[in-house]
């Protein structure tokens, strides 16, 4: 079922956003149909084909269409508009890249099936690896998700500030941060000696409520009265999410699904751009 967002104002018009890497145009019109629409929009600002159904009138059946159908469908208030957010902040692992960094560590060191727990406990199973295997997941195992350069530089086009936050470590969103020009992050501190992991971490460990502390404060400083973006994957993104004007999960676990205004399941992170007007 399909749910008004919170930014969605009483008498607000709405529109359904339809995505998907490739849409058939007759499901389109069927589903303008049904939803009472107005008129089709086609959109381009992401790689994905998509379209816009304005004032749609209903939205009953819709969600079990698109499912059925592998399509990515929001319900966005006409009125939001991308010139009008101020900040974007983005999950690392699984969300602005396409692995976990501990588990590709963890993998490339042959410990993966130990590693689970808390950070702490999964971080003590490394101590003694190398500083270079870290250089190998970065250089050999890391890629960014599809889209996330171009959803980026479209944000930062309209002068929003971008934040890159993690439970993971400063050693990969230092370098994430210099290659993307993300203007601010959040992450743990692995400890080194000897340019070996000492299986501890340096400091306070980012959690859940460091991410959304994080974004709450960037807010502070440069949202005034704009659009706060936030998005992410996993349950510990969730604080964040609900700290955001608009919370996306991306290729997420159901209980994120649930818990946000949106859902890109099928496209990649540059179908957020599509969300907005």
């Amino acid at each position: 079922m399909l749910r008004p967002p919170r930014d969605a104002r009483p008498g607000d018009v709405l529109d359904l956003v339809v995505q998907a890497p490739a849409l058939l145009r007759e499901d389109i019109e069927v589903l303008a149909l049904l939803t009472g629409a107005e008129d089709i929009e086609p959109l381009t600002r992401a790689a994905n084909e998509a379209f816009r159904l304005h004032a749609v009138a209903s939205t009953d059946g819709v969600a079990e269409a698109a499912s059925a159908a592998g399509y990515d469908v929001a319900l966005v208030p006409s009125s939001r508009r991308l010139d009008r957010v101020r900040v974007m902040a983005l999950d690392m692992d699984s969300t602005l890249i396409d692995i976990e960094c501990v588990d590709e560590i963890a993998e490339a060191q042959g410990i993966k099936p130990q590693v689970a727990a808390s950070l702490r406990q999964r971080v003590a199973l490394l101590a003694g690896v190398p500083l270079d295997a870290l250089r190998k997941v970065y250089d050999e195992r890391l890629r960014l998700s599809p889209g996330a350069e171009r959803m980026l530089e479209a944000f930062k086009a309209v002068g929003a500030k971008t934040l890159l936050v993690s439970g993971g470590f400063t050693y990969f969103t230092d370098r994430l941060r210099a290659r993307l020009g993300f203007d601010g992050t959040a992450s743990n501190v692995l400890e080194l000696r000897d340019d070996r992991l000492t299986g501890s971490i340096a400091g306070d460990i980012v959690d859940a409520a460091s991410k959304a502390e994080a974004l709450r404060e960037m807010a502070r400083d440069h949202a005034g009265d704009g659009i706060v973006v936030a998005i992410g994957d996993g349950a510990n993104d969730l604080p964040m999410l609900r700290a955001a004007d608009v919370s996306v999960a991306y290729r997420a676990k159901p209980i994120v699904r649930a818990a946000t205004a949106h859902a890109i399941d099928h496209c990649g992170l540059d179908a957020a751009l599509n969300l907005f007007d």
